[in-house]
């Protein structure tokens, strides 16, 4: 069978069995410092009872607000194989000083064990897709040997939970890394140790916190502080903070390459065109080759992301072919993009999921993209955008561009931070254009809760064949918008 047959087998009907438990009560006492009072192994590792599985170590972690010591009885019920403690319980455990330190040192002792090259992912937008499509590629590449970072487990709990996680058999690991404050990733980044660190875009993101964009593109780059020797930078070469970034990667010892539109690239976009069914058909000069591939999810930023993915595929001697087939099939994960049809009076309509998480950067790629979607009428539901301090204001209010520019038909507000958006467009509806508030009419709700939401796309009414963006901060709750949508009935 050639590489190409094998990679479009992937998966295959596999009887093997996993041979080795994830940890033994020996090495997790070693690794943590702690003491285990039996023998025992466990398949995974987990911080809530909640989403315990039978086999799994339970971490009993003190937050602010709660003491998982609290739900070691659940996590037992559930099937927890044993538990790390700081005090003596009923049942198989690890006792340690503090449970968090010995979290971290789980992690620690996984990263020492790993045979395969690490990824570490960051930047203002996009980090989860890219995580998510290299470790696409890589696990189909390595037929299932690959580990990643599940969800958004970016910061001081979820990196060694993730890294705990990982096997001693993985052949890659891709960890994503998130801040909101300088020197957040720097702890991360010299916990991951990447062999390959990716910076996919810089954008006002946590600037309240920051203050600027190049105070953030400093905060991102600290992620080469990590890397292992002779490791390799991804950084976007369309950046205005590039050179930033790439004076940041050479002085940790790192080969820096580059992707984009730019001339002078290293993995450059050479054309890029829409794809039968959406997305785009992408070629890119790889500096000694040239690579064609179809990439499923809509929008140029999805273009670009792509090329960030090659390079890092490229930067671990992954596949490249596997790495195309798992762009050509990865759709939009929910929150961050993923496209369904509900039902509506009298026929479907498609609802594009952004609740995740919004930037300014990231608002108008996705109002862009919906402008380019085919429907008889789009409708934008925009979250307020959490983190952007002083700047917030303007932020918001410049809006206005992008969703006229995207020919949107109706828009819902939702949070008190939308006020100048709402401010802006009534502004153009009384005639008194000002800067951004430029352009055709919009009709706009103003909603306080997600609830109100909900009753203002009831009371306009969704009809077949609309388009509806569902995009905010996720501390607004848009995600409970989504459900309520995606099962109401038409």
């Amino acid at each position: 069978m050639n590489a190409v047959a094998r990679i479009l087998d992937w998966p295959a009907d596999t009887l093997e069995e996993n041979a080795s438990a994830l940890w033994d009560a020996v090495s997790i006492a070693r690794a943590v410092k702690g003491t285990a009072n039996a023998e025992f192994t466990v398949s995974g590792v987990e911080i809530d009872s909640r989403d315990v599985q039978p086999g799994d170590l339970f971490f009993a972690l003190k937050g602010e607000s709660t003491d998982g010591h609290r739900f070691v009885e659940m996590a037992f019920a559930k099937g927890a194989a044993a538990v790390v403690v700081d005090r003596p319980v009923d049942g198989p455990h690890v006792l340690v000083g503090d449970t968090t330190e010995a979290l971290v040192r789980l992690g620690a002792a996984a990263r020492a064990r790993a045979r395969g090259p690490i990824i570490g992912v960051t930047g203002s937008v996009g980090k989860t897709g890219v995580k998510e499509a290299i470790f696409t590629a890589l696990d189909r590449a390595s037929r299932g040997d690959a580990h990643r970072s599940v969800k958004s487990y970016n910061n001081h709990v979820g990196v060694p939970l993730s890294l705990a996680r990982m096997p001693g058999r993985a052949r890659f690991g891709i960890f994503e890394m998130g801040m909101n404050h300088a020197g957040e990733i720097a702890a991360l980044t010299r916990q991951v140790r990447p062999h390959v660190a990716v910076i996919t875009t810089i954008a006002p993101a946590h600037i309240e916190m920051l203050g600027s964009e190049e105070a953030i593109a400093d905060a991102k780059a600290e992620i080469f502080q990590g890397i292992e020797r002779g490791g390799t930078a991804v950084i976007p070469a369309d950046s205005p903070h590039f050179l930033r970034l790439r004076k940041a990667a050479l002085s940790c010892g790192a080969h820096v390459v580059s992707f984009g539109k730019a001339a002078d690239a290293d993995v450059r976009l050479l054309d890029a065109v829409r794809a039968i069914g959406g997305g785009s058909l992408v070629t890119a000069d790889m500096g000694d080759r040239r690579v064609c591939y179809t990439v499923a999810a809509p929008g140029e930023h999805w273009v670009l992301n792509s090329l960030a993915v090659m390079a890092a595929v490229r930067a671990v001697k992954g596949d490249l072919g596997a790495a195309g087939v798992a762009l050509a099939e990865m759709g939009g994960l929910p929150g961050r993009g993923a496209r369904v049809e509900i039902d509506v009076a009298e026929g479907k309509a498609l609802l594009i999921d952004e609740s995740y998480n919004a930037n300014p950067a990231s608002m108008r790629a996705t109002l862009a993209q919906l402008g380019r979607t085919p429907a008889r009428r789009r409708i934008a539901v925009l979250g307020a955008m959490k983190e952007l301090g002083s700047h917030g204001p303007g932020y918001h209010a410049a809006l206005a561009a992008p969703i006229r520019e995207a020919g949107v038909d109706y828009v819902v507000l939702v949070g008190d931070e939308m006020a100048p958006l709402a401010g802006a467009l009534k502004q153009r509806e009384l005639g008194k254009p000002e800067g951004a508030a430029l352009g055709k009419t919009v009709p706009f709700a103003h909603c306080g809760t997600v609830g109100e939401a909900v009753d203002a796309l009831r009371a306009f009414g969704l009809e077949r064949d609309d388009a509806i963006l569902v995009k905010g901060s996720n501390s607004v709750g848009l995600a409970s918008l989504v459900t309520a949508l995606s099962k109401q009935e038409g």
